[in-house]
């Protein structure tokens, strides 16, 4: 079933692997925040017709960053809702089936690093893109107003959204909760020095008060200190 985060931002439950958020945006109007695993599809579905709402209901998918776990079940999905699916242009080849997720560079990792080096993966199907966004942009119809924040480095497209009102972030997974905040391993990622610029200098400085993982349970309350004081480890 849906859990409500805080008023207006729900998690679905029962997923195998990544969070996949819900925003109500007023109006009988919804978006999702990724779309987990292909298997995950039907669970959305269900989940949302269970709370009362209808797929069509939702109008947009935003897209963190075009990985298995994040855009799996969005063939499916765009199918079901005739949503408005939103994303970085520089994901628009993996979510249009295109090309394969892009990878790190395996001479930057070392020992047990290189087995969590993630396997070629290609969408089995392509997805719709009708709107490419880039870092400043607000996506007004969204929560009030979703900001998006150019946080590349575990994808070359990943971005993050940030509600400036509400002081809520939608992070992806530039960071994971497992723990305590930390990030993915090294192999994961195709720039991790990128990443490590995206935290300190793209997350860390927002005043965040609700964080949003693509891994782990999300932060309400006090995100910020949390997050500020990862970063400052690195």
């Amino acid at each position: 079933m849906l859990e409500a985060i805080i008023p207006g931002l729900y998690t679905f439950t029962g997923l195998l692997m990544g969070r996949v958020y819900l925003t109500d945006d007023g109006n009988d109007e919804y978006s999702l925040i990724d779309t987990g695993l292909e298997a995950s599809g039907k669970k959305i579905i269900d989940q949302v017709i269970a709370s009362g709402r209808t797929p069509s209901s939702i109008k947009r998918i935003l897209i963190t960053h075009a990985h298995i776990d994040h855009i799996g079940s969005l063939p499916f999905l765009a199918e079901q809702t005739s949503a408005q699916v939103i994303a970085h242009e520089l994901e628009a080849g993996v979510i249009r089936a295109e090309v394969e997720t892009p990878r790190g560079d395996p001479a930057k990792l070392h020992g047990a690093q290189k087995l969590l080096r993630p396997f070629r993966w290609k969408a089995s199907r392509p997805s719709p893109l009708h709107r490419m966004v880039n870092d400043g942009d607000v996506i007004a119809e969204s929560f009030g107003g979703l900001q998006v924040v150019f946080t590349p480095g575990h994808a070359p497209g990943h971005i993050s959204f940030w509600q400036p009102e509400k002081r809520v972030l939608i992070i992806g997974d530039v960071l994971m909760r497992l723990g305590g905040v930390r990030r993915l391993p090294p192999g994961l990622f195709v720039d991790y020095e990128q990443n490590t610029h995206s935290i300190k200098e793209r997350i860390a400085p927002l005043d965040v008060e609700v964080a949003c993982f693509g891994h782990g349970k999300p932060i309400i309350g006090g995100a910020a200190s949390q997050i500020r004081a990862f970063a400052a480890s690195l």
